[in-house]
């Protein structure tokens, strides 16, 4: 056996850091009393080559553990064990029988067999020492667009391009979804919102689809191994470490046609589950620090998360460690931002209050490093914290839940829900003005993975999940959906007719509300999931993108687009700041103003189906002479056609029709330069409908 030359090493930085000459490796354990580094020849390899025991002397300061080897580099596989007090009731589950990973891995070797019930000592997958520097970014770095003019799309790595029909060579890859960039930049989004990417074990679920037998997985990949390394199995190129370089150059492509990169993160939870469940790494190294643990009982896990376990996020180590995370995902991976799953989370003390100013959320708002990447909460938890519009830290951006259930609401025919549409049109003011931020950090949303698609918000009055193994009892009751006449799929002309309409005005409104719209993948061609909402665990056909799809509903894809480019044409729908219902140009006309059917100023205290608008265009950005537009919007959510009375135009100026949800495509949505002008006082708008007039 070859001979290392072992030193001291240095304690910064964690993880495994390659030289010239060697790797340093350093890693945290406060109550630790011996270390060991084992190195692997090959992936699947149950015995080490060489092993490194730290001594607690020369290897160690502080609560830090480092050994610097010599004469290995970039590629070498490596595990530790740790040994210490293994005393549950005092919070400590030392084991040094188990091998461990580094909580600082950049990179797993294949994850998709270790979470079984045979795991223990063997059948670990192996960390890969990463090199940085060793990637041609070709001068990239990341676009950071304002929030104010950005689109986001949700989608997930895999599911965007494995189905047969994606016409993609690698697919459910990083290199399948760089192949199908040019459909992006068609649609026109500028943001992508991966669902979680960072290593996690698909198989750890072990229920089976009743219907079918099919084992069932962890599709959606909330629960993550090691935050620092993309997920292997999502690389066309299995050997270890190559699905960092091909994330890298997934980023680089992406940024090159104008696409940010958002990573939906999840530091609530870990994947060692409760008291029952297993020691890979956080555990194994300082399980009373990185987890939140029961006062009176420290052998249970305080469970704010659902699953079992809470990350301990305002403990100083694991702040540290959180920073870490996502300065090496900004700085190295070129990433524009976050969506931190169940982010109230982080808010919470060592206790599991929460607080009103919690160091982690400021610390990562004001982090230097991270000042102009994306921020975006989940703002609320699994144990009970609800914090949209009052989420804590400063600069954090929202999902606007409540923007999703009142838009829904209204066009289903919901009675009073008028006066919240206007709300939400108007950039949820109520939520997000009195502490100083802006309507594009509330970020709009009618669908996401989490829920009904668009399609099947339209086409279902309940969800159908019993696919999932759970007797359709997981996933939300509480959809506000609409099934228009037929539960499901139909081949009734009506039915389709009024479910098209009702998919268009829920787009139109999305993307011309104020605020920061986000699309869910696949909507845009009436992606359908069979009315499963919750379809976390289904790694198959029901998830996957069906591009076929995209030619059956051109219709809706061309008005999606077409809604998306009506909206980066016209800063009106991306105010800076919030209406003050003023004139604020001299010209006789309000930031904004409301009208009935009549044309007549709303009545907030009655039950309406219709709701219209009036925008101002001038002097949208405050200290610039740029002018837009005045628009006229029309909503009429009721069972009846309504003769809708138009406010005059500003002196010297036409309404133009340029949006009639009700009509058929391509007369839906006309250029502007074919918008119709009319010069009578009354509009015919259909039930169901919405329309767009624009003045010129």
């Amino acid at each position: 056996m070859q001979k290392y030359s072992a030193q001291t090493g240095k304690p910064i930085p964690f993880g495994a850091t390659p030289t010239d000459k060697g790797v340093n490796f350093s890693v945290f354990s406060r109550n630790a009393k011996a270390v060991s580094l084992a190195l692997f020849k090959a992936p699947n390899d149950n015995e080490p080559y060489a092993v490194f025991n730290l001594d607690p002397v020369q290897n160690r300061t502080g609560d830090i553990w480092h050994i610097y080897i010599k004469e290995i580099a970039a590629g070498t596989l490596y595990l530790y064990r740790v040994d210490g007090p293994f005393e549950p009731e005092n919070g400590h589950r030392f084991d040094k029988t188990r091998y461990l990973l580094d909580p600082y891995a950049k990179a797993l070797t294949d994850t998709s067999f270790f979470l079984s019930e045979k795991h223990g000592k063997k059948d670990m997958p192996k960390c890969v020492v990463i090199r940085d520097d060793d990637f041609d970014w070709q001068d990239d770095k990341p676009l950071n667009y304002p929030l104010q003019h950005s689109i986001i799309y949700e989608t997930h790595v895999k599911g965007f391009t494995q189905n047969e029909n994606s016409g993609v060579t690698h697919r459910g890859t990083y290199r399948g979804f760089t192949e199908k960039i040019p459909y992006l930049k068609e649609l026109g989004i500028t943001s992508v919102e991966f669902l979680p990417l960072q290593e996690f074990d698909e198989n750890e679920n072990t229920n089976t689809n009743p219907e079918t037998g099919e084992r069932l997985k962890n599709y959606w990949g909330y629960s993550t191994i090691a935050f620092f390394a993309p997920k292997t199995s999502y690389a066309s190129d299995k050997t270890p470490g190559a699905c960092v370089r091909e994330f890298k150059e997934m980023v680089r492509e992406m940024h090159k046609n104008g696409l940010e990169v958002i990573l939906d993160i999840v530091f609530n939870h870990t994947a060692e589950g409760n008291e029952h469940g297993f020691t890979l790494n956080f555990r194994g190294f300082e399980n009373s620090v990185y987890y939140m643990l029961e006062e009176k009982d420290k052998r249970l896990y305080k469970n704010f998360s659902g699953c079992g376990n809470t990350m301990n996020c305002n403990h100083p180590v694991v702040r540290t460690y959180i920073i870490d995370c996502l300065r090496y995902w900004v700085s190295e991976m070129h990433v524009d931002g976050f969506r931190f799953d169940l982010g109230s989370i982080l808010g919470r003390d060592t206790r599991g209050n929460l607080m009103e100013n919690p160091p982690m959320l400021e610390r990562i708002a004001e982090d230097p490093l991270l000042r102009n990447t994306k921020i975006i909460a989940e703002a609320w938890d699994g144990g009970g914290a609800y914090q949209v519009g009052s989420f804590p830290g400063g600069r954090w951006a929202e999902w606007n839940d409540r923007f999703r259930d009142d838009i829904r609401r209204f066009w289903r025919g919901d009675k009073f829900f008028a006066g919240g549409t206007a709300t939400r049109l108007a950039g949820s003011s109520d939520l997000y003005l009195r502490d100083g931020r802006k309507p594009f950090h509330s970020i709009n949303f009618l669908t996401s993975h989490d829920g009904f698609t668009l399609n099947d918000l339209v086409s279902y009055s309940r969800k159908y999940n019993e696919a999932n193994g759970e007797h359709n009892r997981d996933g939300s009751d509480n959809n506000y959906s609409c099934n228009y006449g037929h539960e499901g799929k139909t081949s009734d002309a009506g039915v389709e007719l009024i479910r098209t309409r009702q998919i268009k005005n829920m787009i139109l409104t999305l993307l011309l509300s104020q605020g920061t719209p986000m699309l869910l993948g696949g909507d845009e061609f009436r992606r359908t999931q069979n009315g499963n909402n919750n379809a976390y665990c289904q790694d198959n056909e029901l998830s996957w993108f069906d591009w076929n799809l995209k030619n059956r509903h051109e219709d809706i894809f061309n008005f999606t687009r077409k809604a998306i480019a009506f909206r980066m044409k016209h800063p009106a729908f991306r105010r800076p700041e919030f209406f003050l219902g003023k004139d604020l140009s001299a010209n006789n006309l309000l930031d904004i103003c409301w009208f009935d059917e009549h044309a007549k100023p709303f009545d907030w205290g009655k039950q309406k189906y219709f709701l219209a608008c009036l925008l101002d265009g001038s002097k949208i950005e405050i200290f610039s002479e740029r002018d837009d537009n005045d628009f006229y919007l029309m909503c009429n959510a009721g069972p009846d056609f309504v003769y809708a009375r138009i406010p005059p135009p500003a002196p010297g100026k036409k309404w133009y029709r340029c949006i009639d949800t009700s009509l058929p495509s391509p007369g839906d949505f006309l250029d502007e330069k074919d918008a119709i002008g009319f010069v009578t006082p009354e509009y015919p708008l259909a039930d169901k409908a919405m329309v767009v007039l624009i003045s010129k």
